[in-house]
């Protein structure tokens, strides 16, 4: 069997001169020394596009006008030399064409989440990934922290006994800060336009976080919500704050909550899991942190880092106990197990049997039924509405 024996390819769609998200995942997808980008398509604007490559010192030959310019290119070169995945980074109604055009061409994808435009799209999308049979990974970044697999391995080994309950939040401020401060064209983007964001904002944007982080640690899975979204800021179209009761399959109950308007938060993401034997929290701002507490003993907080810790949260920390590993690293990781998963392919190995820890397009599918519940609830006065299939 054949090693591959050097780093995987790989291209970018969007990213560009301004776009935060694409340099955190040019950073990350670089950290483990095993990926180079080497090609991309980084604006609908082709000057844009040119100018983006210029700064990451492509070769101009490699950077191009559009996607489909791209992918026909980069699926005409040689195996070996041509991208091995493409990394999309693009406006949420870009993620079904742009998926679908490069899985077609034969080119693995790695997604920001959500997965697409709609749940129709995504089920569209579904279908292609099963059908191409290439590797498909979704961002949601927050799986890749190490204890966030700490508490996962958790609640798989029974420690906290049955489930009951869960509270998952994610408040952020910065939509109240920008309107304050006047100004509002950093809160006026394309995520609060309908014809790109899709049905929502807020949910769609970082509610999706709370819903999978929930399913990623505790594997329960949504059979019904009732959901209250709201828009706060002027002139906006979609929600900027949702509040919802969730009913899991097999009885358990939650609360989630997402907000752009909670005044004086940043990115505050958490989760508490309670269970008949013992409960955890973990908090995206203390990432290397997780607390767990017993009905009769003290509690305790598990760091990463160390010898107690569990195999996921070994395999994916990259540094001894004492020092800090947060945002790059945890998308790092999701990069990492994606290709693990293309080097595997690449090399004609099968999976292993348990398969790769990252998420995947039927997590991705679900969050879209997701969104789409949440904003039917809602419309209904917060009528409880199941999760469609």
């Amino acid at each position: 069997m054949a090693s591959l024996n050097r780093k995987l390819r790989m291209g970018m769609v969007g990213g560009g001169r301004g776009a935060f998200i694409g340099g955190v995942h040019r950073m990350a997808a670089a950290l483990d020394g095993k990926i180079e980008l080497v090609a991309g398509a980084f604006s609908s604007d082709p000057e844009k596009s040119r100018l983006s490559g210029q700064d990451l010192c492509l070769d101009p030959s490699r950077v191009y006008a559009s996607y489909a310019e791209m992918a026909k290119a980069e699926a005409k070169r040689p195996l070996g030399d041509r991208i091995d995945f493409v990394s999309i980074v693009a406006r949420n109604d870009l993620h079904y064409p742009v998926a679908k055009t490069f899985l077609e061409a034969g080119i693995h994808v790695i997604c920001e989440k959500p997965l697409a435009f709609s749940l129709a799209e995504g089920k569209k999308l579904r279908a292609v990934v099963k059908k191409s049979g290439l590797v498909f990974a979704l961002l949601h970044n927050y799986t890749g922290y190490p204890m966030v697999k700490e508490a996962r391995d958790f609640v798989a080994a029974g420690k906290l006994g049955k489930i009951n309950k869960v509270l998952v939040e994610y408040p952020q401020g910065y939509a109240i800060g920008a309107l304050q401060s006047g100004k509002i064209q950093k809160i006026a983007n394309w995520r609060m336009d309908p014809n790109c964001s899709g049905v929502s904002n807020c949910v769609g944007d970082i509610g999706t976080h709370a819903e999978n982080l929930v399913q990623y640690v505790t594997g329960l899975e949504i059979q019904e919500i009732a959901a209250d979204l709201s828009t706060y800021i002027p002139g906006r179209l979609l929600d900027d704050d949702a509040n919802m009761l969730v009913r899991y399959k097999g009885g358990a109950k939650g609360v989630l909550h997402a907000s752009q308007i909670s005044t004086g938060d940043e990115n505050n993401l958490n989760i508490r899991v309670y269970g008949t034997l013992a409960s955890l929290e973990w908090h995206q701002e203390h990432p290397n942190e997780l607390i767990v507490k017993y009905l009769d003993q003290p509690r305790q907080t598990h760091r990463r880092g160390n010898s107690y810790n569990g195999a996921a949260c070994k395999k994916y920390t990259r540094t001894p106990f004492g020092h800090p590993e947060a945002f790059i690293e945890a998308f790092a990781n999701i990069y990492r197990a994606a290709a693990e998963a293309i080097t595997d392919r690449l090399e004609g190995r099968k999976a292993p049997k348990g398969g790769y820890d990252f998420p995947s397009i039927d997590d991705g599918v679900t969050g879209m039924a997701f969104i789409e519940a949440a904003v039917k609830s809602s419309k209904g006065n917060a009528r409880w509405t199941k999760l469609a299939d």
